[in-house]
């Protein structure tokens, strides 16, 4: 529960007896009620609770906690700070029975009780719950290190210090059985092949990973069986590559050339930033028709960041 305070609570009284167990109290007005919470508002549900004593200065003095209003009416937890069987039953009270909002040793006690700020002993000191309710200091770590999850530690927290080594952040990849046919000349994007990843830092590699097939196809009187293709970052060619074979005027005797391509290539972007590479196909001579995988296969992309 939380505790709510007023400076500007204004004392009331019982409009009628309550007897050791009774749960409510009615004030003499529906103003009378406002006044004693001194503009505080209390949640619904039970969840704030505020202090009153009723019969102040007497041997009858009991302390409540008032945890709900309701027009004259206060819901009221009796027996509070020794005065009762806390939560359960109180001392009777007549109607005239003065109303006030007072601070108690519950309230001491609970505030110093709870942690205080010279638990902190250090910049970079923080609080962390070894369970419920029970919060302790978790010194700060060494520069460069990271806080992680450590069950093993009381707290559950520690300190860890990253690798140096470079190691493999995140991976994205594409993968399609879409076929990219080409028989003009011109970059066209391979279909299904390309990838989106954001880099977690702008030191990182990327490395791009991708292989498929190619061919080269032609009538009787072509002997150019080849193509190019070349990797991109969003609209910057990274490189390219000659794929496929040529034969010499007369010496053709087939009409279509198949030929592997397959790269790795690292690439430095230098964002944390959404970035795109993509692979592209294009034809040499008009005459023949270029493609990439032909055969239908699953062929993938993937984006690896290396983090560095």
């Amino acid at each position: 529960m939380t505790r709510k305070y007023s400076s500007i609570s204004v004392e009331t009284t019982l409009n009628s007896g309550i007897n050791t167990t009774a749960t409510t109290m009615v004030l003499p007005s529906v103003a009378a009620a406002t006044a004693l919470l001194g503009g505080v508002t209390l949640a619904p549900g039970n969840v704030d609770i505020f202090t009153v004593a009723i019969d102040v200065d007497t041997i009858n003095e009991e302390i409540v906690y008032v945890t709900g209003v309701s027009g004259d009416t206060l819901t009221i937890s009796r027996g509070q700070a020794g005065t009762g069987t806390p939560g359960v039953s109180g001392i009777a009270h007549s109607a005239g029975a003065t109303i006030k909002h007072v601070l108690t040793s519950s309230d001491l006690i609970y505030f110093n009780t709870a942690v205080q700020p010279d638990t902190l002993t250090a910049k970079g000191d923080i609080y962390a719950a070894s369970a419920a309710g029970v919060v302790g200091r978790v010194a700060v770590g060494t520069n460069g290190q990271v806080l992680t999850a450590d069950s093993s530690q009381t707290r559950g927290l520690a300190w860890a210090t990253v690798s140096a080594t470079p190691r493999i952040g995140q991976v994205v990849t594409a993968t399609t059985t879409n076929i990219t046919n080409t028989a003009g000349s011109g970059w066209i994007d391979v279909s299904g092949l390309s990838v989106t990843i954001t880099p977690t830092s702008s030191t990182s590699k990327i490395l791009v990973v991708s292989s498929f097939g190619t061919v080269g196809s032609s009538g009787s009187s072509s002997v150019y069986f080849s193509g190019y293709v070349q990797l991109l970052r969003a609209s910057t060619s990274l490189q390219t590559a000659f794929v496929g074979g040529y034969y010499p005027s007369g010496g053709g005797v087939n009409t279509a050339a198949y030929s592997p391509y397959s790269i790795q290539y690292v690439d430095s972007p230098a964002t944390t930033s959404a970035t795109t590479y993509k692979m592209q196909i294009n034809n040499i001579v008009g005459a023949a028709t270029f493609s990439a995988n032909p055969g239908g296969q699953s062929v993938q992309i993937s984006a690896m960041e290396i983090l560095v």
